[in-house]
């Protein structure tokens, strides 16, 4: 998972490319907590984005969800990595639901903190971030996080906009990588589909450790865990660990390590590789496709 050490050798945000990806200045920052659309005049098939909150465990529930006016589709959660809900993150979630889905930003860190805390990854890499979020992250627990995904999976059934007839898919990032099992092994009954993404913790010797709740999915349910090739180097033996659980759970577990650096799939990240991260896209889309 990302680290002290892993954040110093990133070097700096190709800012060409951030602007590319249109994420640059402070409207970007402000479309994170303001909602684009009620959805009540959206044209069918136009993106509707809109702030929302609502009970969950441990305290309110907060993040964005963006969906496809008039229509009902898959639900989609999509955990942001240690830096938390900002605007790359919405711009992820906005491409997915135009792909036809509806989805969920979720703040990881609601039980400690509402909205955005960080404008872009170089500002939590800068500012602190590591000592900023290390609380929030302690409170989320594994048991924490399957009561967050039970809830959610709950509001989303829940929305006009998802299928309730059709599964629920999930993906995370960084810390968020292990949560994408947790949720999977939480609800399996809903949730279909995990993709993870440079993850970190899931591998482990715990009951509730990822690698160990692979035969808590769903039987009908699948998972991509995408291994950055710079976490491979310090802990070759987790691909390996990922692969035997589940051949033993008979699970649709695709383990693979890609050839980009820890946050290689991340917009707003310094080691964006656009061409790894489109494949990993790509694969995601196609396990989704299951749903």
């Amino acid at each position: 998972m990302c680290d002290q050490d892993q954040l110093a050798a990133m070097g700096r945000v190709n800012r060409r490319q951030f602007s590319k990806l249109g994420l640059g200045g402070a409207a970007g920052a402000v479309a994170a907590c303001t909602p684009m659309d009620t959805g009540s005049g959206a044209a069918a098939g136009a993106l509707v984005e809109t702030a929302v909150t609502f009970a969950a465990d441990g305290g309110t529930m907060d993040g964005v969800f963006i969906y496809r006016a008039g229509e009902s589709n898959p639900g989609v959660i999509l955990w942001p990595d240690i830096a938390g809900l900002r605007p790359a993150k919405l711009q992820m979630g906005r491409r997915l639901a135009q792909s036809g889905y509806a989805v969920f930003v979720a703040n990881p860190y609601y039980r400690s903190v509402a909205g955005q805390q960080f404008a872009d990854f170089d500002a939590f890499r800068n500012g602190g971030g590591f000592d900023r979020v290390a609380p929030w992250r302690d409170a989320n627990t594994p048991a924490a996080i399957m009561a967050t995904a039970r809830d959610v999976v709950s509001w989303l059934d829940a929305q006009d906009a998802v299928d309730s007839a059709r599964g629920i898919g999930n993906q995370g990032y960084c810390m968020t990588g292990s949560w994408t099992i947790l949720a999977a092994a939480a609800v399996p009954t809903r949730v279909k589909a995990a993709a993870s993404f440079h993850g970190g913790g899931l591998v482990g010797e715990g009951d509730l450790a990822p690698v160990n709740l692979l035969d808590d999915m769903a039987a009908d349910g699948a998972a991509l865990i995408a291994i950055a090739r710079n976490d491979d180097a310090q802990e070759p033996g987790a691909k390996t660990a990922l692969s035997a659980a589940g051949a033993a759970a008979q699970a649709d577990i695709t383990v693979e390590v890609y050839g980009g650096d820890h946050g290689w799939t991340v917009l707003d990240s310094p080691v964006y590789d656009e061409a790894e991260a489109e494949r990993a896209w790509a694969n995601m889309l196609t396990l989704y496709s299951r749903l």
